[in-house]
């Protein structure tokens, strides 16, 4: 088995700076909007290519370490990330600022399919690993927002790509010095499921892929949004951008130990139970943040992402439980290519829907019944005894 005392935290590091890079322009962009005398809506559309290259590399991604090396795949990304972000903060124009975000997004991609099917690879208590592992992902979000408005306040808007560059490279250089190459997967199952049917696969990663398209939007679009919400909602609270910055992370570091506690609830319950509740709980706090301002719209926001990120370790859950070790990367980036793919949706969804009468309301609400979809699907979810029985019966036919 593999050496897993420095691999977790290295990984868990990259979960971080993975979110971390790909939030950084969302918060630049409401400085930039001033500093440039430019509308919101025309800059935060920079970052569109950067978050298709997310999600469209991530297949790429998955191939590529199942069929060279995860390990050198995960090398690739973090001096990716870093090279990419101190060439973004040297833009000179705002098609460069594009092209940067672009690249970053196409290095960023390898994370999860890469880092996800390395770290499920050997744990028993998968659902405490993932969710300890949301936790570091969550903290990069929170770290963006914050990081980045004290960065500008104090040196710049393009210290906000520097500083997360450099430390990117540094992991890099400390996961090559101390994480052992344990080589290439071992090919031991013909078939992509554990003891499931063909049918039954399908018909799981059919509502995983649903859960995942709408949770993707869902996700990408409340943490796209949330600095210039807060930016208009609460002003009153924040002066700065480091404030709203605060307020943001604040929001984020809170609501990630959401995942702590669901990866928790995974190695207790059936994740056919955790996903209806999850999913019915997202539906009436998005629909109540549309409308709410100040304290209460700060309350409403942080139930909100709690709900929002205690979905994520489900989906993760889902293939590391059903789909053999040695395809788990591509399945993997089958599924962040539909989460983050549909999830770069969320730019000019939410860029189209600020230039409103509505604005945000409008943005809430739209998600409010893409959270509905999510619920609708799970219902479908075979429960633990149909697949328990499946097991079973394909165990007595091999």
């Amino acid at each position: 088995m593999q050496d897993r005392r420095f691999l977790v935290p290295f990984i868990n590091l990259g979960h971080t700076l993975d979110h971390l890079v790909m939030l950084v322009f969302p918060t630049v962009a409401v400085a930039l909007a001033r500093e440039w005398h430019r509308p919101y809506a025309e800059l935060l559309p920079l970052s569109l290519g950067g978050f298709i290259a997310f999600g469209a590399f991530a297949i790429p991604a998955g191939w590529l370490a199942d069929h060279w090396s995860r390990y050198r795949t995960m090398q690739l990304f973090f001096f990716g990330i870093g090279a990419s972000m101190l060439a973004t903060g040297f833009a000179q124009a705002p098609w460069q600022i594009a092209l940067g975000l672009t690249v970053t997004g196409a290095f960023a991609a390898i994370y999860h399919p890469v880092g996800i099917a390395m770290l499920v690879a050997g744990p028993e208590r998968m659902g405490r690993t993932l969710g300890w592992n949301g936790l570091f992902g969550n903290l990069g979000l929170a770290a963006a927002a914050l990081v980045s408005g004290a960065l500008m306040d104090f040196a710049g808007w393009r210290a906000a790509f520097f500083v997360p560059g450099t430390l990117a490279i540094a992991a890099g250089a400390g996961f090559a010095l101390l994480v052992p190459d344990p080589g290439r997967v071992a090919r031991t199952s013909k078939s992509i499921g554990l003891h499931i049917d063909r049918a039954t696969m399908a018909r799981i990663f059919a509502i995983l892929l649903v859960a995942t398209a709408c949770g993707g939007i869902i996700f990408n679009s409340t943490t796209v949004s949330m600095p210039k919400v807060f930016d208009e909602r609460l002003r009153m609270l924040a002066q700065s951008n480091f404030g709203i910055g605060a307020l943001v992370a604040f929001v984020y570091t809170v609501a990630a130990f959401a995942q702590v506690a669901m990866g928790t609830l995974i190695d207790r319950f059936e994740l056919r139970r955790l996903m209806i509740g999850i999913a019915l709980v997202q539906i009436p706090l998005l629909a109540l943040a549309a409308n709410l301002d100040g304290w209460a719209m700060l309350a409403a926001a942080l139930a909100m992402m709690l709900a929002v990120f205690g979905q994520i370790p489900l989906n993760d859950a889902i293939v590391g439980r059903y789909c053999a070790d040695e395809y788990r990367a591509r399945v993997l980036g089958v599924r962040y290519v539909v989460s983050l793919g549909v999830a770069s949706l969320a730019v000019p969804l939410v860029a189209g829907l600020h230039r409103t009468a509505g604005g945000f309301r409008n943005v809430f609400l739209l998600l409010a019944l893409l959270a509905a979809g999510m619920f609708a699907a799970s219902l479908f979810f075979p429960s633990r005894r149909a697949l328990a029985a499946q097991r079973t019966s394909v165990a007595g036919t091999a």
